[in-house]
């Protein structure tokens, strides 16, 4: 038998096909509960049945969990290949029945091997990176907004104090959120005040922040932009607390872990580096070939020569994961300036004429290189530069 499973939030529908391609019954709904899974695992019968469905957002995994420990085969698809399936099959209408279908026919037609689940220590790993993704969002927003506040109400104050994403800042506009805050407060009273625990903003700061504020062109000192900057502060260092907590668990996980603690051994990749490679693909071993990983990374030309038409420049391919390459571009912009197995690379591609940016991502291709290399062999990077090779 195979099936196909159309996922949704709450409802989804199972499609099934006997040996010879021909429909069992017709499609099938169950629901996310106990009651659901337990006609699921009845209308599929037996183990182990192979199973065909979508990773549509995080709603795939429960049934993967309940299908996969029933003993059946299932089969994960990208839904871009699953819509260009049916755009094969020339389909024009799309309900769910439909789909669910068209996922039992992918499985009876094209035999898709099972997909495995990573190992906790993997899943741990996404997680922290989607969690940490997602208070960086958060954070960079507050940042912002804060921008704006100081804008109108103690525009000078970013002169002497560079960057309101630090302790500094958050610590003096949250006791004193605008210039008439500033203007009233005694330089000696402002130099005490204590930031990250146990530094003091310093006498010399103090009196410019002051003698500024007197002078501001900042209009706007009502109780309603001060209590938006100390909430924006407080906010700030609260998430400061926790995104420096997911870097310890995160740098705890991949000391434990034996490819993370390989991975650390490239020069240039951190903890930080390391667990969004390992979140975004578990093992690079799992690649037939380095060349596959850089094309699953995306850093590939996309070549488009057909007929008349012969484009002289390649562009990056449009497919490839774009999240995991935002990673690595800046471990790789400071490999090709410290380190010399790379810096050397880098170096013989401009001066053989290639313009930066494609030098750039010719050694991040290295880069991938070097981490698959690592990962296939469960050995630490050694590097070897040109002065090596002669030797």
């Amino acid at each position: 038998m195979f099936a196909g499973i159309d996922i949704a939030s709450e409802r989804h529908v199972l499609a099934r096909l006997d040996e010879q391609g021909a429909p069992i019954g017709k499609p099938a709904p169950f629901s996310e509960d106990r009651e659901g899974y337990d006609t699921l695992l009845r209308l599929l019968g037996p183990a182990p049945v192979l199973v065909v469905m979508e990773a549509t957002g995080h709603y795939w995994k429960n049934v993967f969990a309940v299908l996969t420990a029933a003993g059946h085969d299932v089969a994960l698809l990208n839904p871009l290949v699953s819509r260009r399936f049916q755009d094969a099959k020339l389909e024009r209408t799309k309900t769910d029945a439909i789909d669910a279908t068209a996922l039992a026919r992918f499985g009876f037609e094209r035999r898709p091997s099972p997909s495995h689940l990573h190992d906790e220590a993997v899943e741990n790993l996404r997680e922290l990176v989607r969690h940490r993704d997602r208070l960086q969002q958060d954070f960079e927003a507050r940042i912002l907004q804060l921008h704006r506040l100081v804008d109108l109400t103690f525009p000078e104050f970013t002169r002497y104090v560079h960057g309101l994403d630090t302790r500094l800042a958050t610590s003096l506009l949250a006791d004193y959120p605008t210039a008439r805050a500033f203007a009233a407060a005694t330089p000696r009273r402002i130099a005490r005040l204590r930031y990250a625990r146990t530094r003091l903003v310093g006498a010399e700061l103090a009196e410019q922040l002051v003698n500024a504020a007197k002078r501001s062109i900042g209009q706007h000192h009502g109780a309603t932009y001060e209590m938006q900057a100390r909430h924006i502060c407080q906010d700030l260092d609260l998430w400061r607390e926790r995104l420096a907590e997911i870097d310890r668990d995160i740098a705890r996980i991949i000391d434990g872990h034996e490819l993370g603690k390989l991975l650390l051994t490239v020069n240039s990749i951190g903890p930080q580096t390391a667990a969004r490679i390992i979140a975004a693909v578990g093992d690079p071993a799992r690649f037939k070939s380095a060349s596959a990983f850089a094309a699953y990374v995306g850093v590939v030309p996309g070549l488009k020569q057909s007929g008349k038409q012969n484009a002289r420049r390649a562009k990056l391919a449009p497919l490839g994961n774009a999240r995991l390459r935002r990673a690595l571009w800046m471990p790789v912009l400071g490999a090709v300036r410290r380190d010399p197995w790379l810096q050397n690379f880098f170096d013989r591609l401009k001066a053989s004429g290639k313009p930066h940016k494609v030098a750039l991502i010719a050694a991040m291709r290295k880069m991938l290189m070097a981490i698959y290399s690592v990962a296939k062999n469960r050995r630490p990077f050694v590097p070897i530069t040109e002065q090596g090779r002669a030797a």
